[in-house]
């Protein structure tokens, strides 16, 4: 999905510092949300979130992925990316997360368990 049509505002707000909420589901169980820092390529529509492999986000996404949402909100602005997440382990595919990541927030601390939740946005809810 090339999220650029989503327009100047859009691509603002998700190159600014913002915390997000990443959901995913627990069968049988609640919704698991927690906080993440998250990186959105336009061009592409992938997401990303680095997380540590041993996290219950990268075990709930597993190696069949997971449908996800990667929720920010500021005041009344907010912005929801909904789509399918996979586990990327490689190191490049970190190395790149990595690099996203300190460019929209700062440098990460290092974690040699690191993986990259990557998601494919199908779908865009919110009001920027």
């Amino acid at each position: 999905m090339d999220l650029v049509k989503q327009g100047d505002a859009f691509a603002a707000f998700w190159q600014e510092r913002h915390l997000c909420t990443l959901s995913t589901a627990r069968p049988g169980d609640p919704p698991h949300v927690v906080p993440v820092g998250a990186t959105l390529d336009l061009r592409t529509g992938v997401a990303r979130v680095i997380t540590s492999g041993t996290s219950v986000k990268a075990r709930l996404v597993g190696e069949e992925g997971a449908l996800v949402s990667l929720c920010q909100v500021d005041g009344r602005r907010w912005s929801t990316l909904e789509g399918r997440a996979v586990l990327r382990t490689g190191a490049e595919e970190v190395a790149d997360a990595e690099r996203r990541y300190a460019a929209r927030y700062k440098p990460p601390r290092p974690n040699p368990a690191r993986v990259v939740l990557e998601i494919q946005v199908t779908r865009v809810l919110g009001n920027v």
